[in-house]
């Protein structure tokens, strides 16, 4: 619950008027302008809403001058490491953490969804065999709805259940069959006697002909990426989930349009961006050279996977990653590969030189990502999925939060109109 302490004044034309100043759980207190076009016959202009609050929310906070990422107010670091992604993805819907029994309850849910309508997967021979796995899986969970579409009422919480349970449990099928679509391998069906990370592994990975057992090490690593990467507040694809929904969308055509905006470079293509810099780069011999040139304000190169938009200081995901980042590769014996070592170098010079220490550039949460990904035998091409992957809990969770609010809207952004005045078309023989 947000609360009004103070009012803010703002002077239009010589007219005075007052607007309410809400203060919520953390973060900067926000001027109610709802009000503003009636009172002033103006409205406010915000290129990228970097100032704009778009929603009241519960779900997530972050705070980027200390490093801290809470959900449901619980600190990331400590529900990556006492959580699985799955009871992570019951707290962001459900507020709190399950119970032993709730958690078995749902657990068991998802295992026994994960099987996808087996028209489903003709869709795959629709596309090109080279085509991005991300174009692929954006066509194939829109196409959910053509499946699951009647007598669904999303006032209603029942119903809401059982969306939330079947996106989120064939999500993972959805992605696995991509992966083995454009590499020609054949689908694998999922396993109810495995986990969550360990099954999608099993479907990734897996061949007819022989038994395969996920490794232990290798699944938890996904499975902490998973909830590192679960939700982010009000980042693009949520805002675009969120601005979806408003119309009264289905959820699964919001979560393709969150997987569609999530493809973009700028958000969440930056685990493989690092991969590619780090084949660029090619060994540790040119790491001195690559971080001149970063320096250089006139050179267009810069070092991906350092920095973050949000986080002044170290972002908090990045620690944890680095953790497992650790363990993933002494558990395959690559310590002294070629890429790694050079990830490794960077990581050094990030961490101790006066530049990146000044000007915050610590190692973030992608860098190491993408540095498991690639040991575990994800291809690069595969990041993005991995991450739509996982933070479909997030839109999930956040398309949810919107339609039960009381004071939700469709979304209607103003403009600034800088166009033409008008003018009459002229007749053709004056043309």
């Amino acid at each position: 619950m947000n609360t009004v302490h103070r009012t803010a004044s703002l002077t239009v034309d010589g007219k005075t008027v007052d607007f309410p100043i809400l203060t919520g759980t953390y973060g900067n207190d926000v001027i109610d302008i709802r009000t503003l076009g009636a009172k002033t016959g103006s409205f406010t202009y915000d290129s990228g809403f970097l100032s704009t609050a778009s929603c009241q929310s519960a779900i997530t906070f972050i705070d980027g001058d200390k490093g801290e990422l809470l959900y449901r107010g619980y600190p990331i670091e400590q529900l990556a490491e006492k959580c699985n992604f799955l009871e992570v993805a019951y707290l962001l819907r459900n507020g709190e953490l399950p119970s032993a029994a709730e958690k078995t309850e749902f657990e068991d849910t998802i295992r026994h969804h994960t099987l996808v309508h087996d028209q489903l997967t003709r869709f795959y021979n629709g596309f090109r065999r080279d085509a991005h796995p991300m174009a692929v899986i954006i066509g194939v969970a829109g196409a959910l709805s053509a499946f699951y579409h009647q007598g669904m009422d999303y006032s209603n919480v029942e119903h809401r259940d059982v969306c939330f349970n079947r996106i989120i449990a064939k999500l993972p099928t959805i992605i696995a069959l991509a992966y083995r679509y454009t590499t020609g391998l054949p689908f694998m069906y999922p396993r109810n006697d495995l986990g969550y990370a360990a099954n999608f592994m099993y479907q990734m990975f897996g061949v007819p002909c022989e038994e395969y057992k996920p490794n232990p090490v290798l699944s938890h690593a996904l499975d902490v990426i998973f909830t590192l990467h679960a939700d982010h507040e009000q980042n693009a694809s949520t805002s675009t989930v969120r601005l979806a929904g408003s119309s009264g969308a289905n959820p699964f055509a919001c979560v393709a349009a969150g997987i569609s905006c999530l493809w973009g470079p700028a958000h969440g293509g930056a685990n493989e961006a690092c991969l590619k810099m780090l084949e660029e780069i090619g060994d540790v011999s040119r790491v001195g050279e690559y971080i001149k040139r970063a320096k250089d304000k006139s050179d267009s190169f810069k070092l991906m996977g350092f920095g973050h938009r949000v986080y002044k200081n170290f972002d908090p995901r990045a620690k944890l990653m680095g953790k497992v980042c650790a363990n993933v590769l002494a558990e395959l014996g690559l310590e002294n590969d070629r890429l790694f070592k050079l990830a490794k170098a960077l990581e050094k010079i990030a961490l101790e030189d006066d530049y990146f220490i000044e000007k915050k550039l610590y190692p973030n949460v992608d860098f190491y990502s993408g540095i498991v990904q690639k040991a575990i035998g994800i291809p690069t091409s595969m990041f993005t999925c991995i991450f739509a992957l996982a933070r479909t809990a997030g839109w999930l969770a956040q398309w949810e939060e919107m339609i039960t609010d009381s004071e939700y809207k469709i979304g209607r952004p103003r403009q600034l109109y800088t166009g033409a005045a008008r003018r009459s078309v002229p007749d053709i023989g004056a043309r």
